[in-house]
């Protein structure tokens, strides 16, 4: 049955009108997204297709574009869109860092992290720099690869804090595999990274690992020296 032919409560752009978006269901999420169905199935019926294939959200907006692609009802212009949209919700978290003060906004700080490094492949180290009154002023992914072979990165920061005149730093990087626990890598070069910004009167405010679940703050691990 086309969409068209649902009571008009029931349709997903008029529920979500008129009791919200919270109101609707995954599939008649990703059914507005989608826009249209296919020959016999609605946009509802082909979004739970893709909902039950790729197992949830995060599957589905980590996918690559072939596989993406290869599910019946999605399509190169749906990938792209997909894309900006998770980028529009990137840049929405980014522009809250720079307005507001990053100690008062820690969970958004997460949520940048998540956003940006959680569903990459490769692991990335990524730095966050803040002005005087702990505001983002820069985010830059650093380099890519593992803890053990990033013997130049304390001196690479340094210098990109200073060409960018920054009070304190927040760097972070990922866990491909998904376990969040610290290695001995990423506790030694949390001081090694500390011990080089001091020495230019920049402070390190934390090194969060990315993985799955909730973020792993080495600074709340006592790893930071100073963190309060």
């Amino acid at each position: 049955m086309s969409i068209r032919d649902w009571p008009v409560a029931e349709r997903p752009r008029e529920k979500l009108r008129l009791r919200g978006a919270g109101a609707l269901s995954d599939a008649e999420l990703l059914a507005l997204f989608l826009r249209t169905g296919t020959r016999g199935a609605s946009a509802v019926d082909v979004a739970r297709g893709v909902l039950l294939h790729f197992g949830g959200w995060r599957a589905l907006l980590e996918s690559r574009e072939d596989e993406f692609c290869a599910q019946p009802g999605l399509g190169q212009a749906s990938f792209s869109l997909l894309q900006a949209v998770q980028e529009i919700s990137r840049r929405h978290l980014r522009e809250a860092l720079e307005r507001d003060q990053v100690f008062s906004n820690p969970e958004t700080v997460r949520r940048f992290l998540r956003a940006n490094l959680r569903h990459r492949q490769r692991e990335v180290f990524a730095v966050l720099l803040m002005d005087s009154q702990y505001r983002l002023i820069h985010f830059e992914e650093l380099f890519q690869g593992t803890v053990d072979s990033a013997q130049v990165f304390p001196r690479e920061l340094v210098k990109l804090t200073l060409s960018h005149n920054a009070a304190a730093v927040i760097v972070a990087h990922n866990h491909p595999s998904g376990i969040n626990e610290p290695s001995q890598a990423d506790c030694l070069i949390t001081g090694r990274i500390q011990e080089a910004l001091s020495l230019v009167g920049v402070r390190l405010l934390d090194h969060l690992i990315v993985g799955d679940g909730e973020e792993v703050s080495l600074a709340e691990r006592g790893f930071v020296k100073g963190h309060c």
